[in-house]
């Protein structure tokens, strides 16, 4: 049987990363959780992630920092940004970076659920947005 996709998610609050987490496992998915993107730098893991759920604003490095290095290093994570204090600009800019979707805390589990489609989409066709 094949694994289910990997989905990582670095949110500063304990409550957010336990709420997607558990979340995910009930869709079917294997989640690993992070605290900083930071932390999920130094993941051995990077390799098998096939989507990445990331807040915007984090201590450290930002999700959007997070992404562009991600880029640059090459690794080919689609990205799903959320944030609680988004506005058009910040829209606009996390899309034109390559992110999939920038979705506004409280997530709509339709709205996240058909993020990760389209992330998983991606990622299968080879395309991260860039």
């Amino acid at each position: 049987m094949p694994q289910p996709p990997l989905i990582a998610c670095i949110d500063d609050d304990a409550s957010v990363r336990e709420a997607l987490e558990g979340l995910l496992v009930a869709f079917g998915f294997a989640a690993e959780i992070f605290a900083s993107a930071e932390d999920f730098l130094s993941s051995a893991r990077l390799d098998r992630i096939s989507c990445l759920i990331a807040d915007v604003k984090l201590a450290g490095m930002s999700g959007l920092q997070l992404q562009r290095r991600l880029v640059e290093s090459g690794y080919q994570i689609p990205t799903i940004l959320i944030t609680a204090f988004g506005d058009d600009r910040l829209r606009r800019q996390a899309l034109d970076a390559g992110a999939v979707n920038l979705l506004l805390k409280p997530i709509a589990r339709e709205d996240l659920l058909s993020s990760i489609e389209l992330a998983l989409k991606r990622k299968a066709d080879g395309d991260d947005g860039q």
